[in-house]
């Protein structure tokens, strides 16, 4: 319901997300299911896809995401497949960089905020994904 009204009303996540106050990944993930709507976001939805708050409400919009196991590992779909590569290639590199910088420890995906941003040189267009998690070291026992 979500998405065909999105595509009746030629609307991108970029547009949502305005009206929402979120960022387009937030937005995205809410319509995925992968994360869970505020009564803000479902008022706010509501409006912006014409859609009743009651509708929405009745959704599993508000309820537990279902983050984490909804597609095979590895990917199958090659874009998603490439960020995993990406991890593949340069997770030590990365992992090594962060316990030098922040000690020993791991990035939240928790406390956490993305961004896709598109930048374009003489070289042509260029994805740029920003990933911010709060630093959280481990503790001693």
């Amino acid at each position: 319901m979500l998405f065909a009204k999105k595509k009746e009303k030629n609307l991108s996540f970029e547009t949502i997300a305005k009206a929402l106050g979120r960022e387009e990944v937030a937005v995205a993930a809410l319509f995925y299911g992968q994360a869970k709507a505020s009564e803000e976001d479902i008022k706010n939805l509501a409006k912006v896809l014409d859609i009743s708050e009651q509708t929405l409400l009745s959704t599993e919009m508000t309820g537990m995401p279902d983050r984490g196991h909804s597609m095979e590992m590895p990917p199958k779909d090659p874009l998603i497949y490439r960020l995993y590569e990406v991890v593949q290639n340069y997770g030590q590199a990365y992992k090594a960089i962060m316990n030098e910088k922040f000690g020993d420890g791991i990035m939240s995906a928790i406390t956490f905020s993305t961004k896709v941003e598109k930048e374009t040189d003489e070289k042509g267009d260029w994805c740029k994904i920003t990933l911010r998690g709060k630093w959280l070291p481990y503790s001693r026992f």
